[in-house]
């Protein structure tokens, strides 16, 4: 083969190397989803893989409630629920406590967590980059569902506005939390004109109790939190209404959204959404706990949908589904 020969043949290897990378590009559409995930109907959300070497079906299923208040108190709350879960799936279950979102979210983008609930603001996180697939939200027995964020702080504080925060410390969660850090960070810049650093200090308490009793015990001024979590509180009496004051109070957001892993099989996915959708509430553990904000029931909701006005607080805020 002369050299003209060899040139005109490499080239074809090249295009046509060319032309299969294109075509496996347009196979695996995947949007704003890792490169690992692929999302060929549209939804948003990783597609269960074709190929059954990539599937999962463990022994032992992991579940994981977002980390707003201390994991004990929720490991109690979920025990009838985890119970009946490891009915409907013939398989053990384990609680898994999460101290921070970006533990829960890394530990299903590492395959250690099969099934959980993430916080509104860091599910386009667990979607993006850990492969989660949600499917259902809490509701009230009449189908409302959702929170809203609250900015608080104590009587005699000084602060009586919101614009009265200016010079003055305000405490956020943390950054993947929508109502302990982005919806607030959107609205105060939207609405007030006001930038951390520049308009006030902000500082981060992790959670949103810590939060909501760093207030209450006067250590911060002013605070972002998710409304649901103080209702929940102040039946527990961890809080008394006298100790926090509202001065701002947002839309309502969709809660915090459950699912399972991308890769499981989708017998085990099958199984697992029927058991949320199934489960009786009444006289149980999840119902003592979660009555307190007015949830009694799972109701069935697509990422796409439910979580739309959250990805547009995240473009305002800039931010990135970057899973670096």
């Amino acid at each position: 083969m002369n050299m003209k020969n060899i040139l005109l043949s490499g080239a074809a290897v090249a295009l046509t190397f060319a032309f299969a990378q294109t075509a496996a590009a347009q196979d695996c559409p995947r949007g704003d989803l890792d490169a690992r995930f692929c999302d060929v109907d549209g939804d948003l959300i990783a597609d269960t893989p074709t190929d059954a070497s990539e599937l999962v079906d463990p022994d032992t299923l992991i579940f994981a409630y977002t980390p707003v208040e201390d994991p004990a108190v929720y490991k109690a709350a979920w025990s009838d629920f985890l119970a009946h879960l490891e009915a409907e799936t013939g398989k053990s279950v384990v609680f898994f406590p999460v101290q921070n979102n970006a533990a829960q979210i890394e530990a299903m983008r590492s395959g250690r967590l099969h099934i959980a609930g993430f916080n509104t603001g860091s599910n386009p996180l667990a979607v993006n980059c850990a492969g989660f697939n949600p499917f259902t939200i809490m509701a009230s027995k009449d189908g409302n569902f959702g929170y809203e964020m609250e900015i608080i702080t104590y009587p005699g504080s000084g602060i009586e506005k919101v614009e009265d925060i200016k010079g003055k410390q305000l405490a956020f969660t943390s950054p993947t939390s929508n109502s302990g850090f982005k919806a607030p960070s959107a609205i105060l810049k939207g609405d007030f004109d006001m930038l951390p650093e520049r308009d006030f200090e902000p500082v981060y308490s992790g959670k949103h109790d810590n939060s909501i009793l760093g207030v209450a015990n006067k250590d911060y001024m002013a605070a972002s939190i998710a409304n649901s979590v103080k209702a929940r509180m102040l039946s527990r009496d961890v809080i008394t209404e006298d100790q926090v004051k509202t001065i701002y109070k947002s839309q309502t957001f969709p809660t915090t959204g459950f699912g399972t892993a991308h890769n499981l099989t989708p017998e085990l996915k099958d199984k697992i959404k029927n058991a949320f959708f199934n489960f009786e509430w009444e006289g149980t553990s999840l119902q003592a706990e979660f009555e307190k904000s007015n949830e009694g029931q799972f109701l069935p909701m697509t990422y796409k949908e439910f979580w739309e006005v959250i990805r547009k607080i995240d473009t305002a805020n800039g931010v990135s589904y970057s899973c670096e």
